[in-house]
């Protein structure tokens, strides 16, 4: 059984970027690990399977690795 999991999460990006004051320096994260924590009677085996079946399930995990198209708009309000 799975008695408790914890997922960490950290990134890297250029602080320059985002607050505008280096035009130069990229906006959001050059790079992004997620670290899971589990504490589970479970062979090592079955711990990669459930690796695999998370990053295959994830919604969070799928749409940053799939880059969907993104759009903006912008209309005046009645």
């Amino acid at each position: 059984p799975l008695r408790s999991a914890k997922v960490l999460a950290e990134g890297d990006l250029d602080m320059r970027g985002t607050l505008g004051v280096a035009k130069d320096a990229a906006i959001g994260f050059s790079a992004i690990r997620l670290k899971f924590e589990v504490d589970a009677d479970a062979p090592q085996d079955k711990l990669d399977t459930l690796l695999k079946l998370t990053e295959r399930y994830c919604v969070v995990f799928q749409t940053m690795n799939q880059r969907p198209a993104l759009s903006a708009s912008l209309s005046r309000g009645v």
